[in-house]
């Protein structure tokens, strides 16, 4: 038996990670689209870029997992049934529950991944990712300043830059200035350095030009400096940042609920996504059980099992729509916590009972059927 087990936990393992894959993949070609604008704008390296959309995947790997369970699970026991394997291990005595050992040993092993990546993986990952993305937009270096190119940082500010020095300062520098309605200048300077301050970068001019024309009077003033410096306007919105509920650590959330200090809307989505963060991981043994406890329960069918298949595929989709729907709903209205749990803990229940008590369904079968009534009659 426990070589029987152990094939058939190879089988779902293989077709989990062959699914994962694929969609993570096609997911991650998707996402990446929405960042070929900085490497075009921003000059971004491709380590950059693929840290930055590799930041995205535990998020994604917690919604696709379950999925991807459930179809690995589904297509294994499926196949077996259609090989008649599950028909000779039946009639050797070996029950439904025994046969979904290997399901609820995969799907326990994804609930235990899936509690570690939701409250510790996605929240390292989330910070990791707006500090990268602000750098990138924010920081006015190398990232942002190509050589020989110019560079538009804001609608109404370009730079252009010569050459990157290895000290960190940058040459032959070129800025047009258009934020003021009033005036527009031109600044050009030998060397710059940048610096962080507390309004933002800002680039330190060294020996430069800078002409200036009014808009309104067409007037125009040139004068030369030694040292002049550009604050370019961009701040970091730390507040933003840590509003996300998705940043934040299950025992973040915890303590976040209990401050009083924090606005009853802001406390009560956190407390729904701490209760999100328990129920969403056992969706992975929900669908696991769903996709094996219909083809080892019902009887085989020469013709296939799509009857089985479909219920089990509509069961999933059904399950999935009440847990985003609830989730929403929770936020407004803490009794609707009710329904997630229940959208849970009531399919779990259900496909356990059908694994142990596989003659529940089989005796309704009988009952309804009146050639089999008659016979037992005879």
């Amino acid at each position: 038996m426990k070589r029987l087990n152990i094939y058939i936990t190879k089988q779902i393992i293989i077709g989990f990670l062959l699914i994962s894959f694929s969609l993570m993949s096609i997911i991650w070609l998707s996402q990446s689209l929405r960042f070929l604008d900085m490497i075009a704008s921003k000059g971004i390296t491709i380590g950059i870029f693929v840290e930055l959309t590799t930041l995205l995947m535990p998020r994604i790997f917690t919604i696709l997992a379950p999925i991807s369970l459930f179809a690995a699970v589904l297509f294994v026991y499926n196949r077996m049934l259609s090989d008649q394997e599950l028909i000779v291990m039946k009639s050797s005595g070996i029950s439904p529950w025994q046969l979904s050992k290997p399901a609820i040993f995969c799907g326990f092993i994804l609930v235990i991944l899936n509690i570690y990546v939701m409250n510790i993986g996605i929240p390292k990952a989330e910070n990791a990712f707006n500090d990268l993305e602000w750098k990138i937009k924010n920081n006015v270096s190398h990232l942002m300043f190509r050589e020989g190119e110019f560079t538009t940082i804001q609608p109404e500010l370009t730079v252009f830059v010569t050459s990157h020095d290895k000290d960190g300062s940058v040459g032959g520098i070129l800025i047009n200035d258009e934020r003021n309605p009033r005036l527009k200048s031109t600044t050009t300077a030998e060397k710059g350095v940048i610096i962080q301050t507390s309004k933002g970068p800002r680039i330190v001019l060294v020996n430069g030009n800078r002409q200036e024309i009014n808009k309104k009077s067409g007037s125009f003033y040139s004068v030369n400096f030694e040292k002049y410096s550009v604050d370019f306007g961009l701040k970091e919105t730390k507040a933003r940042r840590k509003n996300s509920v998705r940043v934040q650590s299950f025992k973040e959330l915890i303590t976040s609920v209990k401050n009083n200090q924090i606005p009853v809307e802001e406390r009560r989505k956190m407390f729904v996504e701490g209760n999100k963060r328990i129920t969403t991981p056992l969706l992975a043994i929900v669908y696991a059980l769903i996709a094996c406890t219909g083809l080892l329960v019902s009887n085989f069918n020469r013709r296939g099992q799509s009857k089985v298949v479909c219920l089990s595929l509509t069961a999933v989709i059904l399950i999935q729509a009440i847990d985003l729907t609830s989730g929403n709903l929770a936020a407004k209205n803490l009794w609707w916590l009710i329904l997630m749990y229940t959208n849970i803990l009531l399919p779990l229940f259900a496909c356990l009972v059908l694994l142990v008590f596989p003659q529940i369904l089989h005796r309704r079968r009988r009952q309804k059927n009146p050639y089999t009534k008659g016979a037992a009659d005879v």
